[in-house]
């Protein structure tokens, strides 16, 4: 079985090193992505790094600043190489520094928390895709490293008093099987939640709660109309959706509390710290976070009024994301995504 094993390897190893070497359509997507998230957290990062006065989040920030800049050099460096254009993504003109302080650390440390969860889904859903020995390595640095900045972020938010945990369930004694397809059909909300239903549940209100503020504080500094009323609206479906998914939880006695909240966290400047590009850039992000998150917890969903619940909200973010996109157009802020080849003759 060794023997075979290390002829596998070997075999392996010597067809490696004929297959092609460009960059796959996955691997420039990742790539990609990823510079351009990165280039906006820079941006919100230094400017967080600006106003805060707790040294343990500001280490914290400072980290997540030093690991974004470390992957942009990073792909630069690769795109230079394949000659691929890098992407304009955001630079110091989408961020005043000078900014009056708009969030507290509070904030600040949430946002960051938030941040990495979305983080290791897109180093993770890419894993499988990436074929290319350093772009594999690449990829393994970044998944090690948002796990590192989640347990820094974690431990001191324990420490302080504010982390907000899942709600709490009865450990299970017995081992029992559903009988009756009411189980799954309940529609009245007698069947008590199961734990993964509660665990979407907090997991989108926690979202949906750092959305509503960051929203709140956008639309006091947002320049442009358009960008005010869009992020207004999605202020409001946010909070909605807050109000839907909390009454899940009431109902079942389960604990409902927020760690933000606008009045505590939110300053009352209205001098803007980013671009109105930024800001929709950044509504866009959590657009497609939210929508994701929505359509991770259908499946894993038992009872069917919240698979309802789930496929309308998510289809209420979708038509807000699409309408997000077309300001975007209309002020030339969309970056175009790489395509592939066009082969039709005009």
């Amino acid at each position: 079985m060794t023997i075979l094993t290390l002829s596998c390897i070997e075999r392996f190893e010597e067809m490696n090193i004929e297959h092609d070497p460009r960059l796959t359509s996955a691997e420039i997507d990742y790539l990609w992505g990823v510079y351009l998230n990165d280039s906006l957290s820079v941006c919100v990062f230094k400017y967080f790094l600006q106003h805060i006065e707790d040294t343990n989040i500001k280490t914290v920030v400072e980290h997540a600043l030093y690991l974004s800049e470390q992957r942009i050099e990073h792909i630069s460096k690769i795109f230079k190489e394949e000659e691929i254009q890098i992407p304009h993504g955001f630079t110091e003109e989408d961020v005043n520094l000078k900014a009056k302080r708009l969030y507290s650390d509070i904030f600040c440390l949430n946002y960051i928390k938030n941040l990495i969860k979305a983080r290791l889904v897109t180093h993770a859903t890419a894993t499988p895709q990436i074929f290319r020995k350093d772009i594999l390595t690449f990829n393994s640095k970044c998944l090690t490293s948002a796990i590192e900045l989640n347990n820094e972020t974690t431990e001191i938010m324990l420490e302080k008093g504010l982390a907000i945990r899942p709600p709490y369930i009865p450990y299970p004694t017995e081992i029992e099987f559903v009988h009756k397809q009411s189980f799954i059909l309940e529609m009245l909300g007698k069947r008590p939640l199961v734990a993964s239903e509660i665990t979407n549940l907090y997991t989108n209100s926690l979202t949906n709660n750092i959305g509503s503020c960051l929203g709140q504080s956008f639309v006091q500094v947002a320049v442009s109309k358009d960008v005010r009323d869009f992020i207004s609206r999605g202020t409001e479906i946010a909070i909605k959706h807050i109000k839907i998914f909390s009454d899940y939880l009431g109902n079942q006695s389960l604990p409902t509390n927020m760690p933000l909240s606008v009045s505590q966290d939110i300053t009352e400047s209205t001098e803007s710290p980013f671009s109105d590009k930024l800001m929709m850039a950044q509504f866009g992000v959590m657009n497609v976070a939210g929508a994701s998150n929505y359509g991770l917890s259908i499946p894993t969903s038992m009872r069917s009024d919240l698979v309802v619940d789930y496929s309308r909200l998510m289809a209420e973010v979708l038509k807000y994301a699409e309408d997000g996109q077309n300001i975007m157009i209309k002020n030339n802020w969309l970056e175009r995504p790489p395509l592939a080849s066009y082969r039709e003759k005009d």
